[in-house]
């Protein structure tokens, strides 16, 4: 069972059995476009999710590994393209780097790309239902196979003894293994925004250019 962590309670040294763990972090993004009411939430839930993080890894262990959807580089260039693109992550991504952790890809490049274009497919609307029921059906497998892809890299690369943090979205099918604890950062900040996302799609209300993933031409400069 997924444990939903808001404010901590020290837990006993032998409630959790499992050797690995993963703090999981709802990915929330914004831009300078967006809604400055928008824009001071998210800021107040990063703040939130800092503190949190810091009481997980007092009571349950540090931060050793750093995972990100999305970024589809490793090493020092996916935590260049974390500071464009999530800069409230890289912020706490810095802190644990320093103090050793490492980042880990966790995107398999050519899968992500193929969930991405397929999903944007499906945003444009169809008028055959035939058409899109197979852009759905290709969605779904695209997606089934990222989230797969996912889950066997933290379980290739989280060691015995350690524990990580997981940028996600929210809606993600990962199934992480039985042998990795699941600890869910939702401090109340997160509560406030999914309101606000709902009033503000009731009233029309935009959050200006999409920040929902990097863009593929940004994931790496190496890369054309």
């Amino acid at each position: 069972m997924t444990p939903e962590i808001g404010h901590i309670d020290k837990p006993s040294t032998d409630q959790f059995k499992s050797p690995r763990k993963i703090y999981l972090v709802p990915l929330v993004l914004y831009n300078e476009n967006s809604p400055e009411e928008y824009k001071e939430k998210c800021r107040r839930y990063w703040l939130e999710v800092m503190e949190h993080l810091s009481n997980l890894e007092s009571k349950l262990g540090p931060i050793r590994r750093i995972y990100h959807e999305s970024i589809v580089v490793g090493g020092d260039e996916g935590i260049a393209v974390m500071e464009r693109f999530n800069p409230a992550g890289w912020e706490i991504t810095k802190v644990r780097r320093q103090a050793g952790a490492s980042f880990e890809l966790i995107e398999d490049r050519d899968i992500a790309e193929e969930a991405m274009d397929w999903e944007r497919c499906l945003m444009l609307g169809f008028v055959s239902e035939k058409v899109a029921s197979k852009v759905s059906e290709f969605f779904s497998d695209a997606s089934r196979r990222r989230w797969e892809h996912i889950a066997a890299r933290i379980d290739q690369t989280l060691k015995d003894g350690e524990a990580g943090v997981l940028f996600v979205r929210e809606g993600h099918r990962i199934h992480f293994p039985a042998s990795i604890d699941v600890f869910i950062v939702f401090p109340p900040a997160l509560n406030d925004i999914q309101r606000w996302l709902r009033d503000s799609a009731g009233e029309g209300k935009g959050l200006g250019p999409d920040t929902s993933r990097p863009e593929t031409s940004t994931a790496s400069q190496s890369d054309p």
